[in-house]
């Protein structure tokens, strides 16, 4: 399943289920449901949410390992894609709706 969220302000924004359920967790809405809206009034409560998992997120960021046998399995490891680069893009988005003043659909 994907989520494709709308705005009349910007192109539409795609996520693979995975990621549009984390989004819209994040600003408080229901994943489960098949379509909901996020009105303009909600677009700054859910920019704050969203800000404040990538804040939480990079407190929880270990630091890297300094000597080679930790780096070689970091290397062996699968890449993981950061919660802040997928919601920067979005809060940009969600702030050119604001803008706007268009609402968000899904």
């Amino acid at each position: 399943m994907l989520y494709t969220f709308k705005s009349r302000a910007a192109s539409d924004l795609i996520f693979l289920e995975a990621d549009g359920r984390q989004l819209l967790t994040l600003m408080g809405k229901d994943p489960d449901a098949p379509n909901g809206v996020l009105t303009t009034a909600q677009i700054p409560a859910a920019i704050a949410a969203l800000n404040a998992a990538m804040a939480k997120e990079a407190a929880l960021e270990k630091v890297p390992a300094e000597d080679e046998e930790e780096a070689d399995s970091e290397d062996e490891a699968p890449e993981v894609v950061a919660l802040r680069q997928r919601v920067v893009p979005f809060i940009e988005w969600l702030e050119r709706s604001l803008a706007d003043d268009h609402d968000v659909m899904w």
